[in-house]
């Protein structure tokens, strides 16, 4: 099995890369915070004219039809951007629940541009940005439905509300919901290590121009050795992502192994992107969770992304059973 990707997966990587680098997200971000969505939907929109928020819709039904592969692949540099709204349940869960169903006719929508958020009981019980959705959608008993949001709630991501769903009408029970579970817990695991990966940057680059005693405090042994550690747990648990989104393609020698690496690849990748938070902050002092330094926009979204499309303790149980069974 190839753990390297391809030239063209890497282009996709680029342009989602420039394409978000030159939206001025950290200012978006904060707008959303305050309740204006403008810019953040504006740069919602460019992905949708790239064909990014389409990529697991069949062409059938006007997206790109591509695979998981991909998409995690441009979910991590969305990741690694930190674009507010509902990103995995848009881009990934939505999709893979109509799919293929007699419902499959309002992924159009999806392709066009429309943002979708699902709540999935018990595991993830919560739908985020209902506020922002135009499509929400309920799992519960292996079937989807219409939901209907009650108190919408903050987080501790000032972007990410959540809100529990009322059932409302059947949408499709043809659905592939434990597919669709492990679609959305890898691309919620890609969306971490772009975080990680964000965060690992930024503390790069503060070490390299932060001067302590006359010298920059990179140049000290205990600096280097913490991004060192923090860079080879992203590294480490970045190919678990391509493994993973393998097997959910198919293209493995046994695709059941789908839970399994999925919930591998979601614990691995929440623990190196809670390392580098944590050594983020270490290396910025306390100025690196303020709302004035770009750190924390990364650091609370992290943190409200651990725990997204199942719990690091679940995952390390489902793993257990997989690994044990």
């Amino acid at each position: 099995m190839r753990f390297l990707l391809e030239s063209e997966h890497n282009d996709l990587a680029d342009t989602v890369d420039d394409m978000l680098g030159k939206a001025d997200l950290p200012a978006a971000i904060r707008s959303w915070s305050d309740g204006d969505r403008t810019a953040a939907l504006s740069a919602w929109q460019q992905l949708t004219e790239t064909g990014i928020t389409g990529l697991l819709v069949p062409d059938e039904n006007g997206g790109s039809g591509a695979g998981v592969l991909e998409t995690v692949v441009a979910i991590e540099q969305i990741g690694k951007h930190a674009l507010p709204g509902p990103v995995v349940e848009t881009i990934a869960v939505a999709p893979a629940l109509l799919t293929g169903t007699p419902a499959a006719d309002s992924l159009s929508a999806l392709a066009e541009g429309e943002l979708a958020t699902v709540a999935f009981r018990p595991q993830a019980p919560y739908a985020v940005n209902t506020e922002a959705a135009a499509s929400v959608l309920l799992v519960e008993d292996g079937a989807v439905y219409r939901g209907t949001p009650g108190t919408v709630r903050n987080s501790v991501d000032a972007t990410r509300t959540v809100a529990a769903l009322d059932r409302g009408e059947l949408v499709t029970d043809a659905a592939d919901v434990e597919r669709a579970f492990n679609i959305g817990a890898l691309a919620t695991a890609a969306q971490l290590i772009g975080l990680g990966q964000r965060m690992l940057d930024i503390a790069t680059e503060y070490a390299k121009t932060r001067k302590q005693y006359g010298v920059e405090i990179g140049s000290y042994q205990a600096i280097k050795h913490q991004l060192a550690d923090v860079s080879i747990g992203i590294e480490m648990a970045r190919p678990l992502i391509y493994g993973a989104a393998l097997d959910l393609d198919g293209a493995t020698v046994d695709p059941t192994w789908a839970t399994r690496d999925v919930s591998a690849a979601k614990v691995a990748c929440g623990d190196a992107a809670y390392r580098a938070s944590r050594t983020g902050l270490q290396v910025l002092g306390a100025i690196g969770y303020t709302m004035e330094h770009d750190l924390s926009l990364y650091l609370t979204k992290t943190k409200a992304l651990l725990t997204a499309w199942g719990t690091p303790a679940f995952h390390r149980q489902r793993l257990l059973a997989e690994v044990t069974a």
